[in-house]
């Protein structure tokens, strides 16, 4: 017997016996051209991929061709390659880097002064409903307050030192985080804690075991948000009341008309701010394992 013939014998079979329509080779060939067309349609086209990387690259260069042209104001859009001549000797004088010291020292300790008491906090209200209807009210309306419009205040208090620039950092990274903690934690199912207290845990443990891991997604969330909100909140605080750093650095660049160390500065922000974040995106990806990325 041929075998199209024990195919259509095996498909005449199944169909009788109650298993569905017999699948042809056509409808098989349908089924993959099918998918061949969704798979398609969810990388995008060829073009586009090999285009889509180098996309700021081109953008460049025609910054840059615009900029020779005069199509461009070269007084507020120098030429990007005048902008890397600018970083290059402002790198080697040695003035970029201490800037750059000064900033990050600024936000790696205001970061860690307002991060671990709005992880706490935030578990805290996450877990207490009592606690939490009696002061997230406060934080609520806390909130909306504009982190550098309370920076003059903060002035007064502490002074044009470090300490004021640390306390706006830590206010602005407290809130991202605290109210991202308490968000996971009250999204904890039930079932969790049920079965930690069937299996002997105490009411710490419970929250150390089983609330803190289950919000931690939610709270590398808070971190990611809080280090873009840092960065912002120091090159601001930066502009006044200080004689070095990043924000120094644009304030003092704007003040001379110095466009191109303007330029490097924005750029160094920015840049440091994306390094940042993806350090941070590597150490959730280690650290939260069991969450798809």
């Amino acid at each position: 017997m041929s075998t199209d013939t024990q195919t259509s014998d095996t498909q005449a079979s199944a169909a009788r016996a109650g298993l569905g329509p017999a699948v042809t080779a056509a409808d098989r060939e349908e089924i993959r051209a099918r998918l061949a067309s969704a798979v398609q349609a969810e990388r995008g086209s060829p073009w586009n991929r090999r285009i889509g990387p180098y996309t700021p690259l081109l953008l460049l260069v025609a910054w840059e061709a615009l900029s020779r042209l005069g199509v461009l104001d070269a007084r507020f859009f120098p030429a990007p390659t005048a902008i890397v001549e600018t970083f290059v000797n402002l790198l080697v004088s040695g003035q970029l880097v201490t800037d750059i010291l000064m900033t990050l020292s600024r936000i790696a300790v205001g970061f860690v002064l307002g991060a671990i008491p709005g992880v706490l906090l935030g578990l805290l209200l996450g877990s207490v409903r009592s606690v939490r209807l009696l002061l997230e009210p406060v934080f609520s309306s806390l909130l909306p307050i504009p982190k550098v419009a309370i920076y003059p205040l903060l002035l007064l208090i502490f002074g044009l030192g470090e300490t004021s620039k640390y306390v706006i950092v830590a206010i602005g990274v407290f809130f991202y985080l605290f109210f991202n903690t308490m968000s996971g934690v009250m999204q904890t199912p039930p079932l969790f804690d049920d079965v930690a207290r069937a299996n002997g845990a105490s009411r710490i443990q419970r929250r150390l075991t089983v609330s803190l891991p289950y919000a931690l997604p939610s709270i590398f969330t808070g971190i990611k948000l809080a280090t873009g909100g840092a960065f912002v909140i120091i090159a601001a605080s930066e502009f006044v009341g200080a004689q070095s750093g990043l924000g120094y650095l644009i304030w003092s660049s704007w003040s001379t008309f110095a466009v191109s160390k303007m330029y490097v500065g924005i750029v160094t922000i920015s840049a440091l701010g994306y390094g940042a974040t993806a350090l941070e995106g590597y150490l959730e990806r280690r650290l939260v394992p069991w969450v798809k990325y």
